[in-house]
């Protein structure tokens, strides 16, 4: 289970809606709305984000909105190998995320690049955990 942000649960605590909602929601949301917050560069926009968690909640939101899953270059990567691709349409979401997680888990770009390159491998051996 993901830990929820220390700025996330001062804004839920303040909400006891939002609070209840986010409860609601299954693991995986939370852990969505979770990388959705720690994936962004700048403070401004992790803080727009997470002052915007509760009206989100308010309106039925299950997860965050155009929030891309995959990273576009990992994307990219996987496409350009047919049996990498089609592992990776076999794996599950909580697999999927497991490994976007494990690549954006490091702020080096040089990193996530060898990340992606090592995913791609082991998608080929048709790894299904990073």
């Amino acid at each position: 289970m993901e830990k929820v942000p220390t700025d996330l649960q001062k804004v839920l605590a303040k909400d006891a809606k939002a609070k209840a909602k986010w409860k609601e929601l299954t693991a995986i949301g939370r852990r969505d709305f979770v990388s959705w917050i720690e994936s962004a560069k700048q403070p401004e926009t992790r803080k727009r984000r997470v002052d915007s968690v509760p009206s989100r909640l308010a309106s039925g939101k299950k997860r965050p909105c155009c929030y891309a899953i995959v990273p576009m270059n990992l994307y990219k990567a996987i496409n350009e190998l047919p049996k990498a691709k089609a592992q990776w349409k076999d794996l599950t979401a909580d697999e999927k995320r497991d490994f976007v997680d494990w690549i954006e888990d490091t702020k080096e770009k040089d990193e996530k690049t060898k990340r992606i390159e090592k995913t791609c491998v082991m998608l080929l051996r048709g790894k299904r955990k990073p």
